[in-house]
C-alpha cells in the first residue's frame, strides 16, 4: 500500500509538474497577448485622438465658413437693399420727369392750339395740310370746334376726311 500511495504521489507530482508547466506556458502566453493588446490598444486611442482633433478642427473649419457665409449673405442682402433703393428713387425721379414733359407738352399744345385759334381759318388750313396727320389732328383736337370747321373747311377735301376720321375716334 506504501507502494501504491508512493506511486499515486509519485504520479500526483509529475501531473503537478506537468499541469504547472501549461499554467507557466498559458501564463507567458497571456502576458505576451496582453502586451500585444495594450499596443493595440494604444494605437486605437491614437487614433481616436487623432480622429477627436480633426473632428474638431472640421466642425471648427465649418464654423467659420458659416460666420463667413453669414457675413457675406448680409453684405449682398444690403447691397440689394442699396440698389433697391436707388431703383426707387429712379423711379420717383422719372415719375416726376414723366409728369413734367406731360405738363410741359400741354402747356405747348395749348401755345399751339391758341396760335392757331388766332390765325386765320385759310392759312391754318394750309400749315395742318403739310403736317403729319397725327399732329395735325393733335392740334385740331385742343381747338374749339367751331374754329376746327373753319379750318377743315378751307383744307382739301382728302386731308380733311383723313383729319376728321382721326377726330371721330
Amino acid at each position: 500500500m506504501k507502494f501504491l500511495i508512493i506511486v499515486f504521489f509519485t504520479i500526483s507530482s509529475l501531473m503537478s509538474i506537468e499541469t504547472s508547466d501549461k499554467l507557466f506556458k498559458c501564463t507567458e502566453i497571456f502576458k505576451a497577448r496582453k502586451s500585444e493588446l495594450l499596443v493595440e490598444l494604444e494605437r486605437i486611442d491614437e487614433q481616436r485622438q487623432a480622429l477627436s482633433a480633426l473632428k474638431t478642427a472640421t466642425e471648427e473649419l465649418l464654423r467659420k465658413k458659416q460666420v463667413k457665409i453669414s457675413q457675406d449673405e448680409a453684405k449682398v442682402q444690403k447691397k440689394l437693399d442699396e440698389v433697391t433703393s436707388k431703383e426707387n428713387n429712379i423711379k420717383q425721379m422719372l415719375e416726376k420727369n414723366e409728369a413734367a414733359l406731360k405738363k410741359i407738352s400741354e402747356i405747348k399744345m395749348d401755345k399751339i392750339a391758341q396760335t392757331f385759334a388766332k390765325m386765320k381759318a385759310a392759312s391754318a388750313a394750309g400749315i395742318l395740310s403739310e403736317m403729319d396727320t397725327k399732329e395735325a389732328s393733335e392740334i385740331l383736337s385742343s381747338l374749339k370746334p367751331k374754329t376746327v370747321g373753319k379750318i377743315l373747311a378751307k383744307m382739301d377735301a382728302k386731308k380733311a376726311s383723313q383729319l376728321t376720321v382721326i377726330l371721330s375716334k
